[in-house]
């Protein structure tokens, strides 16, 4: 196996957030977002984490600790630009490095070791992670070659009829082979109207490069949201809830009524015990096997 690096991308302000405190650290289930990716990147086999920061940096690292490296953007230029400042860290090192967005709380360890997987057994210079749209409108469609390798990335407004036909997205999490992430983005241009330099650019350097570029498929759509507003994070609330409890549940523990519980991702509970509607559980709170838990248990005494 080859060495394994991960970026994460955490220094955006969030502006549509309307809010005081930064887009990342907004709480799914109790915990900021940002730390729900960390705690499923560091699940895997990573050499080294790295935390691009910007906005509330310090706050940022006071919540993540030692879990991982920070880098500062300390002017935001774009998700390429955001990237480009890990390379002191980086850039020379050989292996494949991911890219992941700190505002994507659902996405599970499972499926960007699967997306490791398959950059490795496509022997791809880069990977995208992709997935199906019953509505694609907005996002970037997945043009693939006869081979079903990618062709390149269309943004939607610059899509023409066939192409926005697409339900094949970018999610914006990738698999890179490092060194060439590197010597590629030197190369991103910001000759856009944002004047910003896009990560998705290097997809097309590398293509340009004759280099190969592949999309690994993931089945669960939700898993992608990427939180950007009020909306989005009650969406990934409600998500990552149901998530939440339905593991309790396949691993011996009875919900009376699960859309009435309230249970914390780093809750643990014992086989057998029956939690009753109205019940929220938080923090790191420990619940033996056999107990019966309501609204007003003292859970000392279980």
């Amino acid at each position: 196996m080859s060495n394994r690096y991960a970026i994460i991308l955490a220094a955006g302000q969030g502006t549509r957030m309307k809010s005081k405190l930064y887009k990342v650290l907004h709480p799914v289930c109790g915990k900021p977002m940002v730390q729900h990716v960390i705690d499923q990147v560091k699940s895997l086999y990573i050499n080294e984490i790295v935390t691009i920061v910007g906005h509330g940096a310090e706050k940022v690292k006071d919540q993540l600790g030692e879990h991982s490296q920070y880098a500062l953007q300390a002017e935001q230029l774009g998700t390429a630009h955001a990237v480009q400042q890990a390379g002191d860290m980086l850039a020379d090192k050989e292996g494949v490095t991911i890219v992941v967005c700190g505002d994507t709380p659902l996405i599970k360890a499972e499926t960007m070791e699967a997306l490791f997987k398959h950059h490795e057994e496509t022997n791809a210079k880069a990977t995208i992670l992709t997935a199906r749209a019953e509505d694609p409108t907005g996002y970037g469609r997945i043009v693939r070659n006869a081979e079903g390798f990618v062709e390149k990335i269309v943004e939607h407004k610059d899509a023409n009829e066939q192409e926005r036909s697409i339900n094949e997205i970018n999610t914006g999490t990738y698999c890179f082979d490092n060194k060439m992430l590197f010597e590629a983005i030197q190369n991103v241009s910001n000759d856009n109207v944002q004047g910003e330099y896009y990560l998705p650019d290097v997809i097309e350097i590398l293509k340009n490069e004759g280099e190969i570029v592949s999309a690994y498929v993931t089945d669960n759509f939700a898993e992608t949201l990427g939180v950007n507003d009020r909306v989005a994070l009650a969406e990934a609330e409600r998500t990552m809830k149901k998530r939440i409890n339905e593991y309790h549940m396949r691993n011996g523990v009875s919900l009376i009524d699960p859309d009435n519980t309230y249970i914390g991702p780093d809750v643990k509970v014992g086989q057998d015990t029956v939690i009753f509607p109205g019940t929220t559980l938080s923090g790191s709170t420990v619940i033996g096997s056999e107990c019966q838990i309501g609204p007003n248990t003292e859970i000392s005494n279980c």
